[in-house]
């Protein structure tokens, strides 16, 4: 794969392989069981300084209207008013601007900017980073796993039901779980 060569460091362009990643979350409902669910729309613009994932610049954002829990009621509602509202709010974005390295087995924290329904709060995300390899057709691909948590109510996705015998049906935190795998691209 072609890189474009600068002055000093050669850039390196990565886009998401959407057929090997998932972003998804997971929320507890009825305050014990949980409901999984993802995106099938999202997409990124990412560039490092060669393969050195030390020196991102990662923009990435996601199609709220695309969200899938397995319940097409629950999905519907989702996309209402009442949490993402997808008529209003036609994407999620994070933007990553400080990627830190915690240990030597592959473990590291990202900073970003997290913008959902018009609000933007800074965010940490754990990532587990599997390395670059080349798969059997010589493409080079980068693998990760990120997770973090993040309050819904802080980016006013606030709808909530109290139940009967105490407590709320949809918790505040939401789990964020994501599998990347990154394709190598020509600048």
């Amino acid at each position: 794969m072609e890189t474009t060569q600068t002055s000093e460091q050669t850039k390196s362009k990565w886009v998401i392989d959407t057929l090997h990643s998932q972003i998804g979350f997971k929320v507890k409902h009825l305050m014990f069981t949980n409901v999984r669910g993802y995106f099938r729309e999202y997409d990124s613009n990412i560039v490092t300084e060669s393969d050195d994932f030390l020196t991102p610049e990662i923009d990435f954002w996601i199609n709220p209207a695309s969200i899938s829990t397995g319940d097409a009621k629950r999905d519907e509602h989702l996309r209402n008013s009442d949490f993402f509202d997808v008529e209003k709010y036609k994407e999620i974005n994070f933007t990553g601007n400080t990627y830190e390295k915690v240990d030597d087995n592959g473990n590291y924290l990202l900073y970003g900017d997290l913008t959902m329904k018009g609000i933007k709060k800074q965010v940490k995300l754990q990532v587990e980073f599997g390395g670059v390899i080349k798969d059997p057709w010589g493409n080079v691909k980068a693998v990760f796993n990120v997770h973090g948590k993040i309050n819904r109510k802080d980016w006013g996705v606030s709808w909530n039901a109290a139940l009967e015998t105490g407590g709320l049906l949809v918790s505040d935190e939401v789990e964020i779980n994501c599998e990347v795998q990154l394709s190598k691209q020509p600048l």
